[in-house]
């Protein structure tokens, strides 16, 4: 459960990653700060999966991914896609611990 959802939020960090260099051309300076802000927060959010506080932490994170494509359109499906992961990661790690 653990390895499957630090694998998953660090993907989705560098997916940020790239969504950033989308939004640089046409948006201010803040819109891309609050995207390194999400993209470095996710890579911090994968050291705490141990305790549920990551799970918490991240199920947050996958809200403003999705959020944040309304500076880059395609975020939503890519936000949407990852949040399914994320659900997945849980769901199925959970059962492979049991």
């Amino acid at each position: 459960m653990r390895i499957l959802g630090a694998a998953t939020i660090t993907m989705e960090s560098l997916v940020m990653g790239f969504a950033l260099l989308v939004a640089m051309d046409s948006h201010s300076s803040s819109v891309l700060a609050l995207g390194a802000v999400l993209a470095i927060s996710m890579i911090l959010c994968a050291g705490m999966m141990k305790k549920k506080s990551g799970w918490i932490f991240g199920t947050l994170l996958q809200i403003c991914m999705i959020a944040y494509g309304f500076v880059v359109p395609m975020m939503f499906f890519m936000g949407a896609l990852f949040a399914g992961l994320w659900a997945t990661a849980y769901f199925v790690g959970k059962k492979g611990e049991a």
